[in-house]
């Protein structure tokens, strides 16, 4: 029997614990802290997942083989470190491999410094705004606002006049808007092309990279609206030059961390703009994107958990991973408020009218009364895989459509929207 803890409570994480425990019967799942979704395949464990030094004794308790991190949050604060101090396996980097992520100054001067396409950028705080203003009356005010740290996804704004680009500093290094992860801002020159989010799974030297995919980031249709954790995805992306982005973007990144003395193990995602000049980087992330996971390893054609334990111990196969055929679309059903707040302990009713063919992954529940209640802004994913894109996209809404809690809500252009998209990253 093989013991895994997953460590998370959302939507990625559930579709960890699927993709590790598919087709198998001698997996044993953790999830700490899991939510209703996981309770149903797993043991969830309360636990707050960034006390790296709880994880690690729960790990060493229940004498896991191999522990794999979800949130980006549980990576920047040690979790992988602290189980390496306890010899245990883990698949997710260290906290200062994970700085590619929990800082976008740190990952945009990393890629500086290894060749790596990215927009041109600047970065300040309160004490030497200057610089940050002078790059948006340089630009217009045509830019990307970034908090440099971890805001849960919501730390960006795209701007198209000097006023708004102020205004978006101004929430940053002023209001506080993003706590400590907005006392320094990036400031990006605004891309145009076609995005698409490429994954991949790594050693710290080889890379092995799974199905591409798109997520759909603002609150509603039409790519209009706040930015939000993701509202649905997408996979594969046909188009990316996934040969060229592995040679000019994700080799590098791999290469430069081990050079830094801080090898990267895990999944290392790149968000991609591909604009008329090539691919350019829009940001990394050290981890799984969600609500990306939920549709890239229901494509996974080989199984996905010797591919973690592979980045864990050593022993990638570089090169692409075996996919599925066919395309899978997922769609997010939010809480109302949802990004701003949002409402919960609503009772949720009609799961059990989902297809079986199509995955339900769970993100903001939790078990109440005998039943299943909203605890979060994002409550489900509902992932449909199917021939083609427009199938998959059929049987996904014709599935959530089943699904009902009072305030609930949904995008109902996932897959559909156009490609091309202005950068808004994370």
């Amino acid at each position: 029997m093989t013991r895994v803890l997953i460590v998370g409570g959302g939507g990625r994480e559930h579709a960890l614990g699927w993709a590790c425990a598919r087709g198998r019967d001698d997996v044993e799942l953790i999830v700490a802290p899991g939510n209703g979704g996981t309770a149903r395949i797993a043991e969830n464990v309360s636990l707050d997942a960034t006390d790296a030094a709880a994880v690690a004794r729960l790990a060493r308790e229940r004498a896991a083989d191999l522990v794999v991190i979800g949130p980006d949050a549980a990576a920047a604060a040690g979790v992988a470190d602290a189980c390496f101090d306890s010899g245990i396996a883990v698949f997710g980097p260290t906290a200062a491999a994970a700085h590619i992520e929990s800082s976008k100054s740190f990952a945009k001067a990393l890629m500086d410094d290894a060749g790596i396409p990215t927009a041109r950028w600047a970065s300040g705080s309160a004490s030497d705004r200057g610089r940050v203003d002078a790059f948006i009356d340089e630009h217009n005010g045509r830019c990307v606002v970034k908090a440099d740290g971890l805001a849960l996804g919501k730390g960006v704004v795209v701007c198209e006049s000097v006023e708004a680009a102020r205004g978006a500093v101004d929430a940053c290094l002023q209001e506080a808007r993003f706590g400590a992860a907005g006392d320094r801002v990036v400031v990006e020159e605004l891309l145009a092309g076609d995005e698409v989010s490429v994954l991949c799974v790594t050693d710290g030297r080889n890379v092995r990279v799974l199905p591409t995919s798109r997520d759909h980031k603002r609150a509603h249709d039409g790519d209009t609206g706040p930015n939000t954790g993701g509202m649905g995805a997408v996979a594969p992306m046909p188009a990316a030059p996934v040969d060229l982005i592995v040679r000019r973007v994700l080799q590098p990144c791999v290469d430069a961390l081990r050079e830094r003395g801080t090898p990267f193990a895990g999944c290392l995602y790149a968000g991609i703009m591909l604009t008329d000049s090539g691919p350019q980087v829009l940001e990394f992330n050290a981890r799984f994107g969600d609500p990306e996971a939920q549709v890239v390893l229901p494509l996974l054609g080989e199984p996905a958990l010797p591919l973690f334990e592979a980045c864990a111990r050593g022993g990638v196969q570089p090169g692409t991973a075996v996919s599925r055929t066919g395309c899978a679309v997922g769609v997010v059903a939010a809480s109302a408020g949802y990004p701003a707040s949002a409402r919960t302990g609503e009772v949720i009713a009609g799961l059990e009218d989902v297809a079986d063919d199509v995955l339900c992954f769970h993100a903001g529940t939790r078990e109440h009364g005998g039943g299943l209640v909203t605890s979060g802004g994002r409550v489900l994913c509902l992932t449909a895989v199917a021939d083609d894109l427009a199938s998959a996209r059929e049987c996904a809404y014709a599935n959530i459509s089943r699904v009902r809690f009072d305030g609930m809500w949904y995008r109902a252009d996932i897959g559909a929207v156009g490609a091309t998209a202005l950068a808004i990253g994370r």
